[in-house]
């Protein structure tokens, strides 16, 4: 119990000091270290990256489910980790109510084999359509929804530690500042009377910051070369996602062509 209460009182005073570091810098009364132009890229493409990976799933999501209701319901499905259950689509629902209708039209009727012919074409395009999405999660969203959920995530993860890793390095300079200064002052105007004991107590002091420093600027040269590499690691991101696209492109060729086919065969078969 004491040790957590410790550690509860430790944390508090960091959480407090990283605070004041922050506050300060925002009103412009403390100073803040910089992150070198190369890393700056780096996050802005990284960011970059994710902003528009975000866009290009939602939209292919509204692309390949128009209806909204249905894309919230394999939300929840996917988010409990159960599976989507198989949906009949347009194309199928239309050709199966054409070929119902025809059965009462009667299938002899000019009308009632015209709507068995449209109806099965239908069923056809309805499966082409099928396929193309069944392609277009596996090999394109998923891709991309696994980027946002799990290199990203640990990208953020880093980042944010790296934050903080420079909220304390910047504290630490300013209570190194703060004691150089006050080492500096007692020295310029001594009391002769307790000159030794208060310089060596502000000696003491600067020397326990310098060296608190020392072991805040290591800690936060680690983070940075943690964070970088993961940063770094985005052109990885872009060739997969490259990839990814060309298969959804070829898809989608597929997609059309099959869609092409029937359509046309259906035509020619009606004008006999």
């Amino acid at each position: 119990m004491d040790f957590n209460v410790k550690k509860l009182a430790s944390d508090a005073g960091v959480f407090f000091s990283r605070a004041v570091q922050f506050t300060e810098e925002k009103l412009g009364q403390a100073e803040k270290t910089e992150l070198d132009a190369h890393f700056e890229n780096l996050l802005g493409r990284a960011d970059s990256t994710k902003n528009w990976t975000e866009k290009i799933l939602r939209q292919t999501e509204v692309l390949l489910q128009p209806n909204p209701s249905a894309r919230i319901e394999e939300f929840l499905y996917e988010k409990l980790d159960r599976k989507i259950p198989s949906r009949i689509t347009n194309g199928e629902l239309l050709g199966q109510y054409m070929i119902e209708a025809a059965s009462e039209f009667g299938p002899g009727t000019p009308y009632g084999s015209t709507l068995i012919k449209v109806g099965e074409a239908q069923r056809h395009l309805g499966a082409a359509d099928r396929d193309f999405i069944q392609s277009s999660m596996i090999n394109f969203l998923t891709p991309l929804r696994n980027f946002l959920e799990g290199d990203w995530k640990t990208i953020s993860k880093e980042r944010r530690l790296l934050e903080n890793r420079r909220l304390d390095l910047d504290a630490c300079k300013a209570r190194l500042k703060k004691a150089k200064a006050a080492e500096a002052k007692a020295a310029a105007t001594p009391d002769f009377q307790e000159t030794r004991p208060r310089n060596y107590v502000l000696s003491a002091s600067a020397s326990a910051a310098e060296q608190e420093l020392r072991l805040t600027q290591a800690g936060f040269d680690h983070q940075a070369e943690v964070t970088r590499l993961l940063l770094e690691g985005i052109s990885s991101t872009h060739t997969n996602h490259l990839r990814c696209l060309h298969e959804f492109v070829e898809a989608q060729a597929t997609y059309y062509a099959q869609c092409y086919q029937y359509t046309l065969d259906l035509q020619k078969l009606l004008s006999r």
